[in-house]
């Protein structure tokens, strides 16, 4: 993969990562792609509202075409997530497809579908990596989050694996103000089962703008996740979750960079793009795989995303002393709480958006689409049926069930 900025005259400094990424790359190195909204739990926190399956997704046919098309990009792997999005009847199709076309996979899940005979098939696989949902260290805490019994299901899927002796896997924790003081607990329950950990940030996006005053680690909490992770970060990964803590000081290992639409990008269940996974919004769409050109003109000539790839302002934060180290802090938790782009991250360690946050934020945006599960089921998992018609779709819009019309039994 050949680095190309937005501008090839720009100058470019060989020193740092961020030197190179921030003008962007020929494609992208952290792909997210949402395959469903489908989801048989209703996570407090979800960034992408899911929880019912939206009428209009890519069929298999249209998967593979993008497949193909980021083997051409020499995209090196993809991060599948959803939803749930082994409920997919033709996931482990999708995912042979892939590494037979030299893109790897890693795929989120909440373990409901790793049973011994998937664990296995996975143990057998070169490129393929699992990542666990969990979100505490006892059920108490995670399953207030992401529901009754799922605590019980990731453990199950953690034991399949570690049995057929699948190394590596990831357990993947969002921090929050519950579990901060569990991170010693859920490291070792990683190393127990052989698996590694991963941290990262709560968002104001999709459901977790409803709960994020509530869940968001306390200033107290930030501090004490910067210490953990600069004494343990080198075992953890963290992606590019909390650059914004680099502020206290020591940088933190990652990129320390927002990376959206230079180097990161989500592509949704219906083949929208978006310059942020964690930025589901009209705001930050960029295109479409299925318009004219497909994903790799989105990622090239998208007017979004070549903006985002110029040289950013970086408003009133310049005038900080730990700008360089923070660069302003996280696009999608900004707007998602409205707070201007060019201002703090909410969660500036150095206090400055403690005034805006205390104001009125009525007006903050909200997600462009909530695929939730309508009626009680928030705090229980949700039994979800899966279709079986190859390519079926549901024959209602989202205001109703999207598997209407679907032999689910």
């Amino acid at each position: 993969m050949s680095l190309a900025s937005a501008s090839p005259a720009r100058p470019v400094r060989a020193a740092r990562l961020v030197d190179h990424f921030q003008h962007g790359l020929d494609a992208p190195i952290c792909l997210t792609w949402e395959l469903t909204y489908a989801c048989n739990l209703a996570c407090v926190h979800c960034l992408s509202s899911s929880g019912r399956r939206d009428p209009g997704e890519l069929t298999t046919d249209e998967c593979k075409s993008v497949i193909d098309e980021l083997e051409r990009m020499q995209v090196f792997y993809v991060n599948i997530g959803g939803g749930e999005p082994t409920v997919r009847p033709d996931f482990w199709e999708l995912v042979d497809y892939a590494t037979a076309h030299h893109v790897g996979v890693k795929f989120s899940t909440n373990g409901v579908r790793i049973t011994p005979e998937v664990a296995r098939r996975l143990a057998g696989s070169e490129y393929v990596d699992v990542q666990l949902s969990l979100d505490g260290a006892t059920a108490e805490v995670n399953d207030a989050v992401r529901g009754e019994g799922s605590y019980d299901t990731v453990l199950r899927a953690m034991e399949n694996l570690a049995a057929v002796g699948f190394a590596g896997f990831k357990i993947s924790v969002v921090a929050t103000r519950h579990n901060i003081g569990q991170l010693d607990e859920v490291r070792d329950l990683a190393d127990r089962y052989g698996a590694q950990l991963r941290l990262t940030r709560l968002r104001p996006s999709g459901r977790g703008a409803d709960v994020w005053d509530e869940l968001h680690p306390t200033a107290e909490q930030q501090r004490q996740l910067y210490d953990w992770l600069v004494a343990n970060g080198e075992q953890v990964l963290t992606g590019d979750s909390f650059f914004h803590l680099s502020a206290y000081g020591e940088a933190l290992p990652g990129l320390n960079l927002c990376g959206a639409g230079r180097v990161v990008c989500l592509i949704d269940p219906v083949g929208e793009v978006y310059a942020c996974p964690f930025a589901i919004h009209d705001a930050f769409r960029a295109g479409s795989v299925r318009d004219e050109g497909g994903f790799a003109r989105v990622w090239r000539e998208s007017p979004l995303f070549l903006e985002l790839r110029e040289p950013q302002t970086g408003g009133a934060c310049t005038k900080c002393s730990a700008y360089d180290a923070c660069r302003g802090g996280c696009m999608a938790a900004k707007f998602f709480t409205g707070l201007p782009l060019d201002g703090p991250d909410p969660e500036c360690v150095q206090g400055h958006a403690q005034a805006a946050l205390a104001g009125d934020r009525s007006g903050a945006p909200r997600p462009s689409e909530d695929h939730s599960h309508r009626g009680p089921v928030r705090g229980q998992p949700v039994l979800l049926g899966i279709p079986t018609r190859r390519d079926s779709r549901p024959d209602r819009m989202c205001d109703e069930s999207p598997l209407a019309g679907l032999d689910i039994r």
